[in-house]
């Protein structure tokens, strides 16, 4: 079992949001999981033009390193996104890297994996980050099991009181979601109605992304 964390925080190792994503991925840890964490900002990821290269066979214009990214998502089992907060927000690397996952939305190819959100925000929309990100997860066809957000008021030890809570966020939850399973029926509808709006793009591009349309046909999504 694998969890990945990515961290949108320009500070990287200075990073309060990172230091709580790693309490995260340490409670996985000791529930079993191997963990990693990567940071965008070690990351070269365009942003996206709009150009819809990537519909006709999934590969960006752009030779950067979001495929690679992409499919170490796929390979793990659990996806942690974390991110401070600007401007009541996710930091502008975390939009780029939402953005840059239309394809991997519109195909759900990360269907069937659980995840949650870690924001850390000085006083204000930490819970609306997190809500916001864990909304991405459920574009992505992946139920998340919760999420934590800590308002530090400038408070270096702000994080360190959350450690626990964080730890077990990772363990109790997202490595049990992914060994027991998880079932929210809010989500599971919004993930159903959106893979029915998805369905359009896949038939339509179906001469030209062959497995991809397999894939749906195979797991009945498209009848």
């Amino acid at each position: 079992m694998k969890i990945l964390a990515i961290n949108g925080s320009p500070r990287t190792l200075r990073s309060t949001t990172r230091q709580l994503a790693q309490y995260v991925l340490d409670g996985a840890a000791e529930a079993g999981a191997e963990t990693e964490m990567i940071d965008l900002c070690d990351l070269k990821i365009t942003p996206c033009t709009a150009c819809e290269g990537c519909l006709f066979n999934g590969i960006c214009v752009f030779d950067d390193d979001m495929p690679a990214l992409v499919e170490r998502m796929k390979e793990a089992d659990g996806i942690v996104f974390a991110s401070p907060v600007y401007i009541d927000n996710v930091s502008g690397q975390m939009k780029i890297f939402f953005d840059r996952l239309a394809d991997a939305i519109h195909y759900q190819v990360l269907a069937g994996k659980y995840g949650c959100s870690v924001v850390s925000t000085h006083t204000s929309g930490g819970d609306e980050v997190v809500a916001y990100q864990n909304h991405v997860l459920n574009y992505l066809a992946v139920v998340s099991v919760g999420g934590i957000s800590v308002a530090t008021g400038g408070d270096s030890f702000a994080v360190e009181a959350k450690e626990a809570d964080a730890r077990a966020l990772g363990g109790r939850k997202l490595v049990d979601a992914i060994t027991n399973g998880f079932s929210n029926a809010k989500q599971e509808a919004e993930i159903a109605d959106n893979r029915e709006f998805f369905k359009d793009i896949v038939v339509e591009n179906r001469d030209m992304r062959t497995e991809e349309y397999e894939r749906w046909a195979r797991l009945g999504w498209i009848k």
